[in-house]
């Protein structure tokens, strides 16, 4: 979130990351990492950053370095640094402060919806040299990160799942009824909205494979479109980049099935099994 401030404040003085980076001694590629949070903020340079971008305010030069010390302080999930890809722990980390996610999967039920049981059987098949305490530290990292959205005052995900990730049998029968059945459960909750993607539409707004989109509580904090690939994630927060994925996430709840028709089809799918 800091880093996203800075890149506003930034672009509203019209510098590019070069000029940025002169002004605290550091490189482009410094400034480039920080804006997208992959870098620890020294208070030193933060302030010198807002010097340069004009912000003499007191009350808003605190609470930016303020956002100092919060960046700096490492999140629960950082205990599992070890079992986690170094490019995954800055979406972890975005997710924790989002309001709104919105996510579309094709290969999978998604991450934030899954059981233990079927979580498990994923990481195994993802990684199957990984020890067995590895796979376990992973699923109850992946359990912990959901508990935020079974809260009263949790964030609200909406969730669409491409109806052949539901037909794949992840893990054997019994695995994948038990998931199906979970699914049906967190349906019902306030802050999770589940719709399917059904086959009958063999051409969609996103063909280009699965992402999320994340919003922040903050109004003036951009969206982030979260694009994982097979070695690395792509982190989109610029207008430009993030309007086509947004267009694409609208016509996909447009053609997709009603939260209704979700339990409707779930249920099918789980009668024959």
């Amino acid at each position: 979130m800091l880093g996203a401030s800075l890149r506003r404040l930034r672009e509203a003085c019209g510098l590019d990351r070069g000029q940025a980076g002169f002004h605290i001694r550091a490189s482009e590629s410094k400034i480039s990492r920080m804006e997208l949070g992959r870098v620890g903020f020294k208070t030193r340079d933060v302030e010198d950053l807002l010097t340069l971008y004009g912000v003499v305010d007191d009350a808003e030069r605190r609470a930016l370095l303020e956002m100092v010390r919060e960046a700096n302080t490492p999140g629960w999930w950082h205990k599992y640094s070890a079992e986690l890809p170094s490019w995954f722990t800055t979406y972890v980390g975005l997710e924790e402060a989002a309001s709104v996610i919105r996510t579309y999967e094709v290969q999978f039920v998604p991450g934030l919806l899954q059981t233990a049981s079927y979580a498990r059987s994923v990481f195994q098949l993802g990684n199957p040299d990984a020890s067995p305490d590895k796979i376990e530290r992973r699923v109850h990292m992946r359990m912990q990160r959901q508990e935020r959205f079974t809260q009263k005052d949790g964030p609200k995900l909406w969730a669409v799942i491409d109806e052949a990730a539901l037909k794949r049998t992840i893990g054997g029968r019994e695995v994948m009824s038990e998931q199906l059945q979970h699914l049906l459960e967190v349906a019902a909750l306030p802050n999770i909205t589940l719709q399917v993607m059904p086959f009958r539409f063999g051409k969609h707004a996103a063909e280009g494979g699965a992402f999320s989109i994340l919003r922040f509580p903050e109004s003036d904090l951009s969206d982030v479109v979260y694009v994982e690939q097979l070695w690395g994630a792509l982190y989109l927060d610029k207008r430009e980049d993030v309007d086509p994925y947004l267009t694409a996430m609208e016509q996909l709840c447009v053609e997709s099935t009603t939260p209704g028709g979700t339990v409707e089809l779930i249920g099918g799918l789980l009668r024959k099994m």
